[in-house]
């Protein structure tokens, strides 16, 4: 009867050794999926600044310079957590530069998930108000990774703008000023490449139609646009101004336009055009050269060129800054008319001191 009872007490004792290496198992196990859990899922991302935060992987980046950026910049709590799933998902042999938005929700799998597969956001690319290469390439820069000498090396390298189907002078015409959805890290090649692409887009069957109407190719529309749009920022003259233009061309008039001397000379603050700048040697100077300069003169704006192939349908062959300063024209069909209009500017130009 002892026997029995000492077998049934190792028996319940084994139980419940069993039960308990059995119940550490499962804590073991719990705490161990937990663990897991806990460095695939749970937010690693620690952003405090309510804006939107983003994160720039250089071109030539490697993974260390990744979890650095991360880590200097305070975007992740953990890199133990984030150096261990990124191994399991052969992030590190996988970095893609790029722009990327990351957000304080964000666990390692997400972070990781986005790094690793280059869903960058993309950049909204604007520039406007450009009249040389290297503004250009100055804005550009500020916007994208290239920096502005790659920019200003391909925008100025003849074979490439003979590649794209200009020449180096009209080159500038390619780019038409908006705002563009684009990488940060896209190339200088790349850049033009998209570009190429908008100004065929622009450059559609209705403006070619009206391009072709008046005579005109696209290049010279742009050619055209860029000198109306150094006259005035008045939208609402600018076919006017554009019409006096094309009758001077028919007539085999020169432009004699200012803002072209002015590029010639390369001083777009001069107030006063005087006989000392009409008379320099420039393919650009529309007062000793006839027709249009060989390239535009800065990048016209889109209502600009609209203004060219909506020309307004005119006799006046002049024009000229009203007295008053209002960044509005008189406008002349005659060139006795014209002077008048011409000396009473240059008295209201005298009267104000403006000698130059």
């Amino acid at each position: 009867m002892a026997k029995g009872k000492a077998k049934k007490a190792k028996a319940t004792n084994w139980k419940s050794i069993i039960i308990f290496i059995l119940f550490v198992g499962f804590g073991i196990g719990t705490l161990w999926v937990y663990q897991v859990y806990k460095k695939v899922y749970k937010p690693n991302v620690a952003i405090e600044s309510n804006d939107k935060v983003y994160l720039y992987i250089p071109t030539g980046s490697e993974y260390e310079d990744v979890v650095k950026t991360l880590w200097e910049n305070k975007y992740i709590r953990d890199t133990v957590s984030f150096n261990w799933l990124s191994k399991k998902m052969e992030y590190p042999e996988r970095v893609k530069p790029g722009k990327y938005q990351i957000k304080s929700s964000m666990s390692n799998r997400e972070l990781i998930s986005m790094l690793r597969a280059g869903r960058q956001t993309p950049v909204k690319l604007v520039f406007n108000n450009i009249r040389t290469f290297p503004q250009l390439a100055s804005a550009i820069s500020k916007q994208i990774e290239t920096d502005s000498i790659s920019l200003i090396r391909f925008f100025n390298d003849p074979a490439e703008a003979e590649n794209f189907g200009f020449t180096h002078k009209t080159f500038i015409s390619m780019f038409i000023p908006n705002t563009y959805e684009m990488y940060w890290n896209i190339s200088a090649k790349l850049f033009c490449e998209k570009m190429q692409k908008e100004y065929k887009r622009f450059w559609n069957d209705n403006r070619l139609k009206k391009a072709s109407n008046i005579g005109y190719t696209p290049e010279e529309v742009i050619i055209l646009a860029s000198i109306v749009e150094e006259e005035t920022q008045n939208n609402a003259e600018k076919p006017t101004i554009a019409g006096v233009y094309i009758n001077r061309i028919k007539k085999g008039m020169p432009l004699q336009a200012d803002p072209t001397v002015k590029f010639a000379v390369g001083d777009f603050a001069i107030k006063r055009v005087l006989d000392k700048h009409t008379s320099i040697d420039s393919p650009y100077n529309t007062y000793r050269y006839a027709g249009l300069p060989p390239g535009p003169i800065c990048i016209p704006s889109i209502t600009t060129v609209n203004a060219i192939l909506n020309y307004q349908r005119h006799d006046y062959l002049y024009f000229c800054a009203k007295t008053d300063f209002s960044g509005t024209h008189s406008f002349a069909k005659t060139l006795e008319q014209h002077n008048r209009n011409a000396d009473a500017y240059r008295r209201a130009l005298n009267k104000l001191r403006i000698y130059k």
